[in-house]
């Protein structure tokens, strides 16, 4: 009965979990149907199918089609990925962020979270700012697509937005604490998984008009289903760097002498790569719409082998830099050294430090070059098959990426509450045992 009664109560505290995960992203999801006062939304959609090309689009994938509505949520959790990635970059060049985050601790990762909020309120201000003067500057059918411009527009609109991404950036710390996986990450997934429906629909369409045939959609079908496949195995792929430790005395007690190993991943960067590369080769393309410039239109068309090629190298750039900042051979050579470990065949100090950067830089070069693949497939298969194909290059990794985190999170929850259950168990059988007597 106890077994029964413990089995039960891990089972029930899953479950309060993935319930909450799901009530948070629905009221995420009411949120991005409330639109922002003083818009003409009907005339702004339009707008953005006409301009879906440029950074907007991307914006609003992330948004989850939050800003092509622009409701309260329509600059998503951007904001705040930003300030992350601005604080994380900051460590590297600023002395008192970095010593909060190498010997700061649990208060060191607060401050810096703290940080981290501070700067996302700062950015959706300028943000906010910045989309009300450039929604009073658009017009569509002769008519603007702000109803009401002016100062009052411009400061309802920076608190209104301000408000919605800071209470995005809340949800996500719920989900984090009371929830599962990293909440940020699972409301961006919740944004693109969102678009999934309408882009099968749109195939689906396409047969009923038929506009594809029966094979061809079977053959993409059956190509989907691989890349997908490959994304998981390539985002699991790590190479594993054998680490011995020496055995030490400490004290009485012979320390040490064990065998681990370091590992690698092949795309230690993630999704940050792309998503930068795209930013920057899309904002031509926002300019391009604006200015009478035939070059930076032509540079922006993804049958353009130009286009491709910078996103590649663009690509390529990013994947060496961020995963420079995130992982310092240096750093980690010394503290292998600190705790007497060596990897075999190479000597301790700048030896391993340079040994880990060959291999992290060979291993970085085909990340960098897997990662331009699927980046690449989206028009590939939208310009050969004739379907807009929307879900997939940095869309296809963050769902991926994501789904495999809250698949991990969910075995170690399981997994902790298996021993917890197994150590009560342990203890319960102690306590029966009774003291033997003395004669």
């Amino acid at each position: 009965m106890q077994g029964k009664t413990e089995g039960s109560g891990q089972t029930k505290d899953l479950n309060r979990r993935l319930l909450y995960l799901l009530l948070i992203l629905a009221v995420y999801r009411v949120g991005v149907h409330i639109p922002t006062p003083g818009v003409d939304t009907e005339a702004l959609k339009e707008f953005f199918a006409r301009f879906s090309g440029t950074i907007l689009g991307l914006f609003d994938m992330f948004s989850g089609r939050a800003l092509s509505q622009f409701s309260i949520f329509a600059m998503g959790i951007m904001p705040y990925i930003s300030a992350s990635i601005i604080i994380e970059l900051l460590t590297v060049v600023w002395p008192h962020l970095s010593r909060l985050k190498k010997e700061g601790g649990q208060d060191g990762r607060r401050k810096l979270t703290q940080y981290s909020r501070y700067l996302t309120v700062g950015l959706s201000l300028f943000q906010g700012f910045m989309l009300a003067v450039g929604l009073e500057r658009m017009s569509m059918g002769g008519g603007s697509v702000v109803i009401h411009p002016g100062v009052g527009f411009r400061v309802m609109t920076m608190v209104t937005l301000s408000a919605g991404t800071c209470f995005i950036m809340w949800l996500g710390e719920q989900i984090t604490e009371r929830g599962l996986g990293n909440g940020i990450s699972l409301i961006i997934f919740a944004g693109i998984v969102e678009g999934l429906p309408s882009a099968i629909g749109g195939v689906f369409g396409a047969l009923a008009a038929d506009e594809q045939s029966v094979l061809r959609m079977a053959f993409l079908a059956a190509g989907a289903v691989l890349i997908v496949a490959g994304v998981v195995f390539c985002e699991r792929a790590q190479r594993r760097i054998p680490v011995q430790y020496a055995q030490r005395v400490v004290g009485r007690r012979l320390m040490g002498g064990r065998s681990t190993h370091l590992p690698l991943k092949l795309n230690p960067a993630g999704v940050i790569p792309p998503i930068f590369a795209s930013s920057l080769i899309m904002f031509p393309a926002t300019l391009g719409q604006f200015v009478d410039m035939p070059f930076l239109k032509d540079l922006t068309m993804r049958d353009n082998w130009l286009y491709n090629l910078v996103y590649v190298i663009l690509i390529v750039f990013f994947c060496y830099f961020y995963t420079g900042v995130q992982f310092n051979p240096d750093d980690v050579a010394e503290n292998m050294k600190k705790h007497g470990g060596f990897v075999p065949g190479i000597r301790p100090g700048p030896k391993t430090a340079e040994y880990l950067d060959r291999v992290l830089t060979r291993l970085t070069l085909w990340g960098a070059l897997y990662v331009s693949v699927i980046c690449l497939l989206p028009g590939f298969v939208s310009r050969y098959f004739r379907v807009d194909f929307s879900f997939g290059g940095t869309a296809l990794l963050i769902v991926v990426g994501v789904a495999l985190d809250t698949i991990s999170q969910i075995n170690s929850h399981l997994l902790n509450q298996h021993y917890d259950g197994f150590l009560k168990k342990g203890m319960a059988g102690m306590g029966k045992i009774q003291p033997r007597r003395r004669a």
